[in-house]
């Protein structure tokens, strides 16, 4: 068995990190979010493993590397024609997955459990195909499934009125028969293959469909709100372990990892979970639970919540809290009380979103 993992896209949702950051490599809990579908993959004894990737990408590959890290041998390949659908990332893979079956694993989700029992129950049942479900508050942003009897009887790509409260989350497993029913597949309404659209040609065809809920959770970080939360979930099975340097005013609770070389002095409360990457130095503020703090990341009289501040950002908010923010690499944030004359500076690009 193979993989197949899609890191593509533009990420139009997260500018504006993602004009200069592939979304898939934007850090939950200080560690790149495509390194946790690798992890996925490679927990259930896959070796090869495909990634889909935009036209003259470079810094992915350069991220990732070949996959020995995981155990794996990694190779990388071009969505030809542009953004055409999940479906259409299947078609174009064809060539390197062969006649195997493989696990199409969506590079920017995110899950808390294992997905081997899942890759065991699809070879032992026997199934054509195998989708995950997780039960969501906003169905109609996903694929949902009808299910009737313990069936899925078709599946709907991002309807208005859904049939349930399940989405289809961003781990399919497959026989390699489905490049036989990709060619009738037709472009919908958006202009794509819709992969809800194969499972539903599938099924019509009589080919069998198996099914599970995630247990756990799982999320879709498409949106910045789901990135900080997925987050929050990663830091929530986060281990103590504190390299750094803390000094005598410096209080720690909770689950907290301070990397080597940073320095935590002043008066400075860290309440976990929290995470703190290398050669950062903070003093005299609030380091809140849910934070992930990158490398080398200046931070000075700051009170902050829920947040991922990226490597070698400076923030010294004169006390002013800071909450639910990405702030990306070599940001600047400071106080207006600072300078002459007062009042908010602002230099924002496309996309941005500013709360004053």
């Amino acid at each position: 068995m193979k993989a197949l993992i899609t890191a593509g896209g533009h990420g139009t949702r997260l500018r504006p990190i993602t004009y200069t950051l592939n979304k898939h490599l934007i850090p939950l809990a200080n560690k790149p979010l495509l390194f946790y579908a690798l992890e996925k993959i490679a927990e259930t004894g896959i070796k090869e493993v495909f990634i889909n990737v935009n036209p003259g990408e470079k810094e992915l590959p350069k991220v990732v590397g070949n996959g020995k890290r995981w155990g794996l041998k990694i190779k990388y390949f071009e969505q030809t024609g542009g953004p055409k659908g999940l479906a259409h990332v299947v078609k174009v893979a064809r060539p390197y997955l062969k006649n195997e079956p493989f696990v199409f694993y969506l590079g920017d989700n995110i899950v808390l459990g294992s997905i081997k029992p899942l890759v065991k129950k699809f070879l032992k049942e026997k199934y054509n195909a195998f989708i995950t479900l997780s039960k969501v508050k906003d169905p109609e942003r996903f694929g949902v499934p009808e299910i009737k009897r313990g069936r899925i009887i078709k599946v709907e790509e991002k309807p208005k009125r859904p049939k349930s409260n399940f989405a289809v989350t961003g781990i399919y497993i497959y026989q390699p028969i489905v490049f036989k029913i990709l060619p009738q597949l037709k472009p919908s309404w958006r202009g794509e293959l819709e992969i809800s659209d194969l499972h539903s040609k599938m099924i019509s065809k009589g080919y069998r469909i198996g099914y599970e809920e995630i247990t756990g959770w799982w999320k879709d970080t498409g949106k910045a709100e789901d990135l900080l939360e997925g987050n929050a979930l990663i830091l929530e099975n986060i281990k103590n372990n504190i390299q750094g340097k803390l000094g005598p005013r410096v209080v720690v609770e909770g689950k907290v990892q301070i990397g080597k070389g940073t320095r935590i002095s002043g008066k400075t409360l860290i309440r976990g979970p929290v995470i703190i990457g290398n050669f950062s130095k903070i003093k005299d503020s609030y380091i809140g639970p849910y934070n992930s703090i990158g490398n080398n990341v200046e931070i000075q009289s700051t009170e902050i919540e829920h947040s991922i501040i990226l490597n070698k950002a400076k923030i010294n908010s004169f006390k002013r809290k800071i909450v639910d923010s990405i702030i990306g690499e070599e940001a600047v944030v400071t106080s207006a009380f600072q300078t002459l004359p007062s009042g908010h500076k602002l230099i924002i690009g496309n996309n941005s979103q500013v709360e004053l």
